[in-house]
């Protein structure tokens, strides 16, 4: 592939950028992170990133550079930066925000709507209308604590910006012209959403950490179970707690572990500003009288999450929706016994007890006899480490992702460039080895009148140059 620029919006500041700007990083979109380094250290790529921050700043040098932009108002933004990089692949990761139909918008009017790639993450649209309150209460849903009256936001009120922000993500999915997935569930979403839309498969690469260590039984502690997050609904902690009971029946020394704020520590000014969410959970906590099998550690590094994945005898998703989840990838490649709730995209991930159990979400019965299986058969853990390690070895490798997704961009790059409708077309530099506007009403209009629906394919400046003077 010749040399080609790149650039991608994003939900969140790649590491490379937290670093050049002595920040903290996220320990989310750890995907995002890997691939960035490697596509800015190559020489025939020059990736410029855009992410949401509180003020509008920019950096970098002539392989790899960046850009902030507000999350409010950032239209204007995305035109000065496109109409200064020239891009030839504008690559959206993700449409859980209204940035993405944003940058659709703009490309759409700088005519360069069919360099737009979107990858799809999770889909709020869907996660709002179908799974946000899974097994949560009416009254939970409903009630405000002080910190959600504050905020004037509940579990009610964030499932409705979930369906808000989701039409701005339909919006975004039907301009784009390129789709990046992995699942059949984000596949079927797609053809749903777009079906004219070219769907691209590629895998999604993790942090280092998870490939350098390996899960030994030995080294465990016994009857432990880790679950990833649980700060929201969607998370399904609900149905870890109301599960725990029948676990802790057969194992009365179980323990679950999770990140996030201690809820069993606050003090009487924490426990005013909790979410309702929260509230519920120690509700939970406190009714089946969990306290003692149950830890919140707090926000943990890349390196501490891998600690938790070899430290635990299983590990628990039990999401009550889920693309492809990053969680459960991590825990298969370094080997940890998976049991997940079976939604969305986990099919794809792990295969029904051969590499690990996966049961009804809203079943925590299931969850609990899948769980006491692990811990009650050393073999079947063993079996389970195994086999999901060398499916997630396939499923998470970098060299084969990396390739997939380059392969996607010159595919992209290649296609046909129409010239019809007036307006300012760019001409991708990858095609003949410079870069080059030209305002297609110039090459449309003739004395012969408009041509209409014509593409163009360039070989060569010379070509090129022929076609203007015509």
């Amino acid at each position: 592939m010749d040399s080609i620029k790149i650039v991608w919006v994003c939900n969140k500041m790649p590491t490379k950028v937290s670093k050049l700007r002595d920040k903290q990083a996220d320990n989310f979109g750890g995907w995002i992170d890997w691939t960035c380094e490697e596509l800015s250290n190559r020489e025939d790529i020059h990736l410029c990133v855009l992410f949401p921050d509180i003020t509008e700043y920019e950096g970098g040098d002539d392989s790899f550079s960046y850009y902030s932009f507000h999350e409010s108002d950032c239209m204007d933004r995305f035109e000065f930066i496109i109409e200064k990089e020239h891009p030839d692949v504008i690559h959206m990761w993700g449409t859980e925000f209204g940035h993405s139909n944003e940058t659709m918008k703009v490309c759409q009017k700088l005519g360069l709507a069919d360099r737009c790639i979107i990858s799809i993450q999770g889909l709020v649209s869907l996660y709002g209308k179908r799974h946000y309150i899974e097994g949560v209460p009416d009254k939970v849903v409903r009630r405000y604590t002080l910190r959600d009256f504050l905020k004037r936001s509940n579990i009610q009120k964030g499932r409705e910006q979930f369906i808000q922000r989701g039409r701005y993500e339909i919006e975004a999915l039907k301009r784009t012209k390129h789709i990046i997935g992995r699942t059949d569930w984000d596949r079927a979403a797609s053809q749903m959403f777009n079906p004219e839309a070219r769907y691209h498969f590629c895998n999604e690469s993790l942090r280092d950490s998870f490939y350098e260590n390996r899960w030994d039984l030995n080294r465990i502690e016994r009857y432990s179970i880790f679950v990833s997050q649980c700060s929201y609904p969607i998370k399904g902690f609900h149905y870890v707690l109301e599960a725990l009971p029948e676990i802790l029946k057969r194992h009365p020394d179980a323990h679950v572990y999770t990140t996030g704020k201690d809820l069993l520590s606050l003090s009487m000014k924490g426990k005013l500003l909790i979410t309702s969410y929260q509230k519920y959970l120690l509700e939970l906590i406190d009714k089946y009288d969990l306290r003692g099998h149950v830890s919140f550690l707090g926000n943990l590094s890349e390196t501490e999450m891998c600690k938790q994945y070899l430290k635990a005898n299983v590990f628990v998703s039990a999401s009550t929706i889920e693309n492809s989840p990053n969680s459960v990838g991590e825990a298969m490649i370094v080997g940890c016994p998976v049991v997940s709730s079976d939604v969305g995209g986990v099919k794809n991930l792990l295969e029904h007890n051969t590499e690990g159990f996966v049961y009804q979400s809203s079943a925590p019965y299931m969850l609990a006899y899948y769980v006491n299986r692990v811990f009650e058969d050393d073999d079947l853990a063993i079996q389970f480490s195994e086999n999901a390690r060398n499916h997630a070895s396939k499923t998470h490798n970098r060299e084969v992702n990396m390739e997939t997704l380059l392969n996607i961009y010159k595919e992209v790059v290649d296609c046909p460039i129409p010239v019809c409708g007036g307006g300012t077309r760019y001409l991708p530099e990858c095609i003949f080895g410079i870069s080059v506007y030209t305002t297609v009403g110039a090459i449309c209009n003739s004395s012969a009148g408009k041509i209409e629906n014509t593409t163009i394919e360039i070989a060569d400046q010379n070509n090129y140059d022929d076609l203007l003077c015509a």
